[in-house]
Parts: structure tokens; sequence; C-alpha cells
């Protein structure tokens, strides 16, 4: 059996959604009870494995969990406890068009996103031409991307994503918009990365999507982990529950 790619344990992560911007001592004082009711906690005590060649969904209402754990996995938000580590080169597609200059170019945004992820300005040149046509834009890429339509912002991101060689491809709802041509041709990319070992977490609310796609699949439900595994058994325990109101 092939290592793991992902493996999270214990991760929590807490946020205080009420701080005053200039509190001063009297109102600290007067509003620490509040304060401290104040506090979500958004992920407790959250574990999982994931393997190299492995497509793992995560399905649950919104405000489960499930974006702010691909933050974690990412490396862009800390855990407050626990620890999330990941194996190899990591590309996220947390929300659309995240990281982008909507003032810029989708052609400057291209290579914003390849100095992101590391690569050099030679690299991406490289990869330029293969990246503006896969993602079908040709005759925007020179526009700001403020102008681009919510389907061409998720291919422009996904194409630069998937071309950044990722060994673990984080995925958000990004490729809940755009044609369904487009979203056959980015799930033929990404069985393609996981015939290369490589690995995919897959949050969506296409529940067909993730039990067709997915190996397995967890249900997040308030932060806390309520069902894991095979795809396809997660993902009708969960229909159940929906229905039920459970």
């Amino acid at each position: 059996m092939s290592g793991p790619a992902i493996l999270a344990e214990g991760v929590t992560v807490r946020f205080r959604p009420f701080l005053e911007r200039r509190p001063t001592l009297r109102r600290t004082v007067a509003s620490m009870g509040a304060r401290t009711r104040a506090d979500v906690t958004a992920l407790d005590e959250v574990s999982l494995t994931v393997r190299r060649g492995e497509a793992f969904g995560i399905v649950g209402r919104n405000g489960a969990g499930k974006s702010t754990l691909l933050r974690v996995l990412a490396g862009t938000l800390r855990p407050d406890g626990g620890r999330a580590i990941t194996y190899g080169k990591t590309s996220a597609l947390l929300q659309l068009g995240v990281g982008f200059n909507a003032e810029l170019s989708g052609a400057r945004n291209v290579y914003l996103g390849g100095l992101a992820a590391g690569l050099r300005k030679r690299e991406i040149d490289a990869l330029f031409d293969e990246i503006v046509a896969y993602a079908e834009l040709s005759d925007a890429i020179d526009r700001p991307i403020k102008t681009y339509s919510s389907g061409m912002f998720a291919r422009l991101a996904f194409s630069v994503g998937v071309h950044l060689s990722p060994d673990i491809l984080l995925l958000d709802e990004v490729l809940a918009v755009g044609d369904e041509a487009f979203r056959e041709k980015s799930q033929r990319s990404m069985a393609d990365l996981l015939d290369r070992s490589g690995t995919i977490i897959f949050v969506s609310h296409n529940l067909v999507k993730v039990a067709d796609f997915c190996d397995r699949a967890m249900w997040l439900d308030c932060g806390r982990t309520r069902d894991e595994g095979r795809a396809e058994d997660v993902v009708e325990r969960y229909r159940v529950g929906i229905a039920s109101g459970r």
C-alpha cells in the first residue's frame, strides 16, 4: 500500500469573530465574558490520513469546517491544536480567484501564481502558452481579470494550479462553475494526476461528483468528523442524515 500524502492529527481551529479595533481597559473588562462566549470552534479534533494516488472527498453543510480544513492542509491557516503534514508539492484552489490581482491582466496573474508557487520566470515562460490554451482564454488573457466571468476565473485558476505539476491538489468548489466541456477536461487532468500517484482533496456540495470521483470521503458536521469511509457509502449516509434532519 502506498504511503501517506496527507496526515492530520487532532486538528482544532477556533475563531473569535468579534474584536474591537481600539478597546479600552474599561471595555475590555466589561466584555471579557462576551468575548469568551463569542469564540467559535471551526474544527474540533479532526484527524485523517490520505494516501498517495487517492481522491478524498469532504462533504458537509455550510459552516461545517470543510474550507477551514483545506486552509490548514494548504498551510495558509495555522491550527490552534493538532498538526497537519503534507508530503509533496501542494497546489490549492481554495476559493475562486484567491491570490489573483483583479486589476492585473490574466497574463500577469499567471506569472503571479507561478512565482508564488516557487517557479522561476523562465519556467513560467515555458508553461505560459500551454496554460493559456488549456484555460481557453487566448482572446482574453491580456484583459484585467476583474472583467472575467466566474467561469473564466475558474478556467484560469485551475489551469495555473494543474500546470504547476503538484503532488497534492486541494479543490474547494472551484469546478462548480464553467461549462460542462471544461469540467470534463479538468476531471481528465485530475485522473491523470491520480495515475501519477498524485493526491486530490475535493470539497464539494455536488454529491454525485464526490461519490463518482473520490475513493474515500469524510462527512464534517459542526467541525467534527461524523463519518469517514468509502465515498459512495459516506455520501449515502450524508444524504439520509440531511433528509432526516440529523
